[in-house]
């Protein structure tokens, strides 16, 4: 735990070593009022008192409070203030991380897991941080600076109030190791809680369709039941050995009253002294309390930060820093590609010319999509290389890539901001003129004055205020703005209704223009004019060819072109 701990304030560049000396010093000055209690019983249990001298120790006490209440003032806002820097810059450290981790590690992990590393584990350790570790630093400090008043004044006696720390220590220990397991638990209920709200959000239409609402939704019901179970076990498992560690500290507290009185009657001890344990023993373990109930908290909060460096720790993908292309051409040899265990692609050896349109055709499942995502390099590939330009994909930098890529999926999201900053995303340096003038080859403006504030208009969340032809057209729009000399289509006009279809093919004429594109299509008829096409199935490559010369060869394309002619203009039977 401390380890992770120190490795964060490294990693977020805050200095420890100031608060552990801030806090060493306030708990000197905590202690000192209370130890110097020993000089004022000393005092007041001699033959004559001298008040001028208790006068001066007690002005010196006050003024010792009054300095560890400014310095516990100064240390909590430095405290604080380090704390929520620090969490700033971790969530902006895992957003950035998020962006270049392949998307094989969230093929890995729930999104509803993610999110909670970045809201609820962040927030946890910023909290924690922020109220326990001052108090355990306080709570050391200030026991050992107290424990050395007290040996200094009768060591065995000392040594009686001291021997309950490591008993109620072994307490403590035992009470975070159940909760290091029930955190895991409670973790993973909470995590599974967050994925199906947001599966029950997003799906809540169909669920209006099928009546399964509310409670009748028995999965995101009993994802609610299972938090609840474990997180009162969390909360009640541990709680009795915390609270049991206590009666240890007051069971050695009558032990050291005991021996006191014994030793009294013994002429072995003088009353001074017994006073003196009394009334600064008791006070010996107040911090130490509060420090058991906080080491508890912090070893919760410990299961969150493993999680966060679990992710600050993930591999990144690789590749030089500037990578300089003389051509765009795109090769392919011998690739072999895995989802988890199941195999996509299997030695796929193809070349996708340079200003050319090369179109993937093959059943769903033949592994269209997966050749796009690997020439994003949105995945690595596992055998074999891919090569643009004759430079191997792996040592290009994740930044040049996606500088030199821009692509159109069926599925377009859009952020909740107005269209005119949805389009500047391709290109965020450009001026208004150029933005305007994308929009006009992407044919935006053909629907601009359906909206109450043009391109400033708001689009809602992933485009939510828009039809799925106005968002694809934004897409678009941005795609061309960003100008980037390969394109990546995935069935751009799949969904559309035909007169947004004409309106994006017209828009995408203007995308493609001396570019090196790769077309996925199910619709042959919009790729009869694709300078090669190629024909995958299972994972392997079955043809290759222009759209006439496939059809001569009567193989799987020609297959797929006969079917969608004789599907033309199908209608129900009535």
């Amino acid at each position: 735990m401390i380890r992770n701990i120190i490795y964060l304030f490294n990693f977020t560049h805050v200095n420890i070593k100031r608060i552990f000396l801030g806090e060493l010093f306030h708990g000197f000055l905590l202690a000192l009022p209370t130890g110097m209690l020993l000089l004022v019983i000393w005092e007041l249990f001699s033959d004559v008192p001298n008040e001028s001298y208790l006068w001066k120790i007690t002005g010196i006490m006050s003024l010792s409070f009054i300095v560890q209440l400014l310095v516990a003032g100064k240390i909590y806002v430095y405290t604080n203030k380090m704390t929520y820097r620090m969490c700033s810059k971790l969530r902006l450290s895992l957003g950035d991380r998020l962006q270049k981790l392949p998307l094989g590690y969230y093929k890995k992990r729930d999104p509803g897991d993610l999110a909670s590393i970045i809201l609820q584990d962040v927030t946890n350790v910023e909290t924690i941080l922020g109220h326990a570790l001052p108090n355990i630093f306080g709570s050391i400090f200030g026991t050992f600076f107290l424990s050395l008043f007290l040996i200094s004044t009768d060591w065995q006696m000392a040594v009686i109030l001291l021997f309950a720390v490591p008993c109620a220590f072994l307490l403590a220990f035992a009470a975070t190791l159940l909760m290091k397991k029930l955190s895991h638990s409670q973790i993973h209920y909470r995590n599974e809680t967050g994925s199906r709200f947001i599966e029950y959000i997003l799906g809540i239409r169909h669920l209006k369709v099928h009546n399964q609402t509310g409670e009748k939704f028995k999965t995101l019901e009993k994802a609610f039941s299972d938090l609840r179970k474990a997180s009162i076990k969390l909360e009640a498992i541990p709680g009795p050995l915390i609270l049991l560690s206590f009666v240890v500290f007051e069971f050695f507290f009558l032990l050291m009253v005991y021996v006191g009185l014994s030793r009294l009657t013994e002429n072995t001890i003088n009353i001074p002294v017994i006073v003196a344990f009394l009334i600064i023993g008791y006070r010996l373990y107040e911090p130490l309390k509060l420090f058991m109930v906080d080491y508890a908290v912090l070893n919760y909060m410990n299961t969150s930060l493993v999680r966060i460096l679990d992710l600050l720790k993930a591999p990144l993908q690789g590749g030089e820093k500037t990578t300089v292309l003389e051509s765009y051409e795109i090769e392919f040899k011998k690739v072999t590609f895995s989802y988890l265990d199941r195999e996509i692609l299997k030695e796929v050896s193809f070349t996708i010319p340079q200003k050319a349109m090369t179109a993937l055709v093959g059943a769903s499942g033949s592994g269209k999509t997966t050749i796009a995502n690997l020439i994003a390099r949105f995945w690595d590939v596992q055998k074999g290389a891919i090569t643009i330009g004759q430079k191997d994909l792996n040592r290009i930098s994740t930044e040049s890539v996606y500088g030199m890529i821009s692509e159109v999926f069926q599925d377009v999201y859009l952020f909740d901001d107005t269209i005119y900053h949805n389009i500047l995303i391709g290109r965020p340096d450009a001026k208004e003129a150029e933005v305007k003038e994308v929009a006009e080859k992407a044919q935006v403006m053909e629907f601009l004055h359906q909206l109450p504030d043009g391109l400033n208009s708001r689009v809602g969340e992933g485009g939510s205020h828009l039809s799925g032809g106005q968002k694809q057209r934004i897409s678009i729009a941005r795609a061309i703005l960003k100008d980037a000399p390969i394109i990546l289509l995935d069935e751009a006009t799949a969904s559309l209704d035909p007169e947004n279809e004409i309106y994006i093919q017209q828009a995408i004429q203007e995308l493609v223009q001396e570019k090196t594109v790769v077309v996925i299509a199910h619709k042959l008829q919009t790729i009869r004019s694709a300078d090669k096409i190629i024909v995958l199935e299972n994972g392997k490559i079955k043809e290759e060819g222009n759209h006439d010369q496939l059809l001569k060869i009567d193989g799987l394309y020609a297959s797929f072109w006969k079917t969608q002619q004789q599907t033309t203009g199908w209608k129900l039977a009535v």
